[in-house]
């Protein structure tokens, strides 16, 4: 990229660090129980969430190309 802006004037990053907030919150309240099928789909989603989350920060860190 020729250009170079702060970090935080990125929109990606900032949805990233939204759903990776999300995501940890969700993480936080967690608590199992025998056979609590629910709690275990909870923390799934929230795992998928925070991976997702991590994969547009790193993504955004080392991009090299503007999308076109």
């Amino acid at each position: 990229m020729s250009e170079t802006k702060p970090w935080w004037q990125s929109r990606t990053l900032w949805g990233a660090i939204v759903t990776l907030g999300s995501a940890a919150l969700g993480l936080a309240g967690m608590e199992f129980g025998a056979g609590d099928r629910e709690a275990l789909i909870e923390l799934l989603t929230s795992l998928g969430a925070a991976v997702g989350g991590l994969i547009a920060v790193a993504g955004r860190i080392s991009a090299k190309h503007r999308i076109g």
